[in-house]
């Protein structure tokens, strides 16, 4: 659908980090896992956040214009929706990648010099461990709401050894084995990731049945295998064209005959001006990576073809942010 543009609509469109840096203040303060499922007033919840009450006020206020909270005379509470995906306890919180977008908004300010430059531009650092942590848990929160129902539909049926390339906490690789009860299956990640991703793995009972190999996929060879599906959810993005396509002559190479390849990622169509989120993803790689861009799908299928399959389609997913999913047979 073409959006109608009007003056209204260039507003809205230009203010609207305001909405995503109250939710993200909102979410650094633990305002709404402070408020949990009670009423509390103004001042209560000003110490309780130890912010200055004039602040807060109008914080309050603005999260209530937003639908976030509920105001009543001077005490506020929160939103169902506030309450599902904002307050900590809750196994849906997405406060982690909202933390992540408010670490890289520094560098969306600077927008104009990245594409001026057409290189990366410099932001104010949150601490490294901060910013790893809000990253990977991110990652954690947006697959935990896809991937049971990724993993429901593509069939793997017989097959017995799973690759989760750059696998981060190991979320599909969880939810794979879950569905598929005689798969086993590899994370290969960075070591500053495998924590994280013991812990996970460990949480869901898995720690038998997937391991964690440390590794850079660009610089090293790929270990364990063979594997007979291999699985990439949002890589490809981070990496350039040749990068893409090493890593893709990578996996192959240790995969069996009849292997299965699956690329998941923001891909875009063919003209590259659409899908919006998938197009404009590649500005936020601009401004934080070297080389990284989305690619579209006829891209993708030439990286494959490249290097010897011939087997492709598209299989018949999208994610709430028009995330899509390519398979490839060898």
């Amino acid at each position: 659908m073409v959006r109608e543009w009007n003056a209204g609509t260039f507003l809205s469109v230009s203010s609207a980090y305001w909405h995503g840096c109250a939710l993200q203040a909102g979410v650094r303060l633990e305002l709404f896992t402070v408020l949990a499922d009670r009423m509390s007033t103004l001042s209560e919840i000003a110490g309780k956040t130890q912010t200055d009450r004039r602040g807060m006020e109008y914080l309050l206020n603005a999260l209530s214009a937003m639908g976030l909270l509920i105001k009543e005379d001077d005490s506020y509470r929160n939103s169902a929706a506030a309450l599902d995906f904002l307050c900590k306890d809750s196994p849906r919180y997405l406060g982690h990648i909202l933390l992540h977008h408010h670490h890289i908004l520094d560098g969306w300010a600077q927008l104009d010099v990245a594409v001026k430059t057409g290189a990366p531009v410099s932001r104010r650092s949150y601490g490294t461990e901060i910013e790893r942590e809000s990253f990977l848990m991110g990652m954690l929160n947006l697959a935990m709401a896809i991937a049971p129902d990724i993993a429901g539909r593509i069939e793997l049926k017989g097959r017995k050894h799973l690759l989760d390339l750059g696998g981060g906490p190991g979320t599909y690789a969880i939810h794979f084995c879950l569905a598929n009860p005689d798969l086993r299956a590899a994370i290969f990640d960075r070591p500053t990731t495998k924590p994280f991703a013991q812990k996970t793995v460990a949480g869901f009972g898995l720690a038998e049945r997937i391991d964690f190999l440390g590794g850079d996929f660009n610089t090293d060879p790929i270990l364990g295998g063979p594997y007979d599906v291999a699985w990439l959810s949002h890589i490809l993005h981070s990496n350039g064209p040749a990068e893409c396509r090493e890593m893709i002559r990578k996996v192959l190479a240790v995969m069996e005959p009849g292997g299965l390849v699956l690329i998941h990622d923001f891909i875009l169509d063919n003209t590259k001006d659409a899908p919006e989120f998938a197009a404009l993803f590649s500005l936020n790689m601009l401004i934080n990576n070297p080389q990284g861009r989305t690619y579209s799908e006829e891209e993708i299928t030439r990286m494959l073809r490249e290097n010897g399959v011939k087997e492709i389609e598209r299989f018949p997913f999208r994610g709430p942010n028009s995330s899509s999913i390519i398979c490839a047979k060898i």
